[in-house]
This record gives structure tokens, C-alpha cells and sequence, in this order.
């Protein structure tokens, strides 16, 4: 199974966590930065911010090889994104590796729930 046993598929979290007041324009920083990730390799990516605490903001990005996720990670785009938000989240920024086991989502071609069979005429009843 890809992905099992490491170096291969999976998805990098990256736990930011903002500081005071600086939450809303730093989760636009994150979700700017976010789409460079394509160019390294990867395959989606998404950020989201939590509705308990609006500081903490979780940015993922998908990628066939880990190797992909370093370069984006340590990437001049990122070194500079880290070096120009000093001051705008908490520090250490501890991302997390994850082998992605399973997947799916619901799309255009899969639909929700089969059609049904139409349900056969019944027969006329028989004349006596």
C-alpha cells in the first residue's frame, strides 16, 4: 500500500497559530502563500481556520513525495513568507508529516445515492 510505510504520499499540517490580533490578516498571508505549494509538487492544498480560536490557522498541503513537501517548505518563497510574518504567529511552527492510508471526496461523477428502479407496472387484473 503507497504510502504506509513513508516517503510516499501524504499531507504536510502546518499548525500556525497567530498572535493577538493579528489573526485575520495573517490567515490572508497564509491562504496568499498557500497555492506556491503546486509549484513544488503538490497535488491540493487547503487552509483552514478554526472557529473556536481564531488564532489557530491549519494550512495542508498533499504531495506525492516528502522530498516535494522540504523543497516547498524550505523554498526562498516560504524562508521569505517566515522571515517577512516574524512577529505575526507564535513560534515554533512544528509541521507534522502525515502517509495519507485513505482518501475521497464526492464529485460530479459520483453521485449521492443511485437511482432507484422504477417499480414494475403491476398487471392488469384478469378478466373473469
Amino acid at each position: 500500500m503507497a504510502g504506509v510505510t513513508g516517503g510516499g504520499n501524504g499531507v504536510a499540517y502546518i499548525p500556525w497559530y497567530a498572535t493577538m490580533w493579528r489573526q485575520g490578516s495573517f490567515a490572508e498571508a497564509v491562504a496568499a502563500v498557500a497555492p506556491l505549494a503546486l509549484r513544488y509538487g503538490a497535488t491540493r492544498y487547503a487552509v483552514h481556520r478554526s472557529r473556536d480560536d481564531r488564532y489557530r490557522i491549519t494550512q495542508m498541503a498533499w504531495f506525492e513525495s516528502q522530498d516535494d513537501w522540504y523543497r516547498y517548505w524550505e523554498g526562498p518563497e516560504m524562508i521569505e513568507f517566515r522571515a517577512r510574518n516574524q512577529g505575526r504567529f507564535q513560534i515554533p511552527v512544528v509541521y507534522v508529516w502525515y502517509d495519507e492510508l485513505a482518501a475521497g471526496e464526492l464529485g460530479p461523477e459520483v453521485p449521492l445515492l443511485p437511482e432507484p428502479e422504477p417499480e414494475p407496472e403491476p398487471a392488469p387484473p384478469a378478466a373473469a
